[in-house]
């Protein structure tokens, strides 16, 4: 398969598996990139000496292309760029701030860098900064999200009307015909993240991944907006979060309830009931785990099929 994204990236396949935080350390990455795609270790939840060895441990995992998802939110940020420059990274995807930060610095030391948007406004600012490629994921992610509440199916088109550069679509996608329809929209490529969180080689604590394979339509929802939106599976915690919006809390109650460590004991320690467990609205859709390598075939499989009945219309 060639297109602007596999050139850009020297894949396979136009599918790159989101840089999940709690879900995205050098196993599923390099999996990842072994079956074709493009594998991200997920940076935002690694101090810096646990994300270098990360990145040298994928580099023993896999000969193929990977790359490190930064959000530019977290702390330790110039530290963790240079760890990315010390140790070779070729492919940074940012978020989570303005992209003309560090996409110069990155680049003059010969890393790709490709940005995550929720809207054409910032698609566009991105391409501006010099990125290589944009990521504009919906409002049907999990994890961070925006604000607009733009859905995919709305925002891909309007993104590719605005820029010119590889554009890879995200957000409540899982299946090769979800990859062929982005890519009809406009998108040289797909993000996935919940899909692989789903995998064997996912950091995630398995009781997370089981709860995955149960959250049915509507499970999901968006919510923490005053702080920073994420969507998430509703548990106790959010149960509990949503007395607090009824009782008129502001933000330094919400950021109090929420306190530090809330992703990390949800899906990496596999805490159901008190942690924060962001999924997409897609994982209604996902109903096994599997491995990396599965997932990819079955997905291309999916994607082939589903553009050959295309021609029949």
């Amino acid at each position: 398969m060639k297109n602007k994204l596999v050139d850009l990236f020297n894949i396979q396949y136009p599918i790159v598996q989101g840089g999940m935080i709690w879900n995205s350390g050098y196993k599923l990455a390099s999996a990842v990139s072994n079956a074709g795609g493009l594998g991200l270790i997920g940076a935002g939840s690694m101090y810096p000496d646990v994300l270098r060895e990360h990145i040298q441990k994928c580099k023993k995992a896999t000969d193929k292309p990977f790359g490190v998802n930064v959000p530019m939110l977290y702390p330790n940020i110039e530290e963790i760029m240079n760890i990315i420059v010390e140790e070779g990274v070729k492919i940074v995807f940012t978020s989570a701030g303005n992209p003309k930060t560090w996409t110069s610095f990155l680049k003059g030391h010969g890393i790709t860098v490709v940005h995550v948007v929720s809207s054409s406004k910032f698609a566009l600012k991105a391409q501006e900064a010099g990125v290589d490629a944009i990521v504009a994921e919906g409002f049907e992610a999990g994890g961070h999200n925006g604000r607009e509440e733009t859905t995919t199916l709305t925002l891909i088109p309007m993104v590719r009307e605005k820029i010119s550069i590889p554009l890879i679509a995200a957000g409540g996608i899982a299946t090769g015909r979800a990859m062929l329809a982005a890519m009809v929209l406009g998108a040289d490529g797909v993000q996935m993240g919940t899909r692989f969180i789903a995998s064997h080689e996912s950091s995630a604590h398995d009781s997370f991944k089981q709860l995955l394979l149960q959250v049915q339509e509507g499970d999901t929802t968006l919510t923490l907006k005053e702080l920073a939106p994420v969507r998430l599976i509703k548990n106790e915690f959010y149960t509990n979060l949503q007395a607090l919006y009824a009782k008129g809390a502001n933000t330094e109650e919400l950021k109090a309830y929420l306190g530090r460590g809330r992703a990390k004991k949800g899906m990496f320690e596999g805490d159901l009931i008190e942690g924060e467990l962001e999924v997409g609205q897609i994982s209604g859709l996902i109903n096994s785990v599997e491995s990396v390598d599965t997932i990819v075939k079955s997905i291309i499989k999916e994607f082939e099929i589903a553009k050959s009945e295309l021609a029949y219309l």
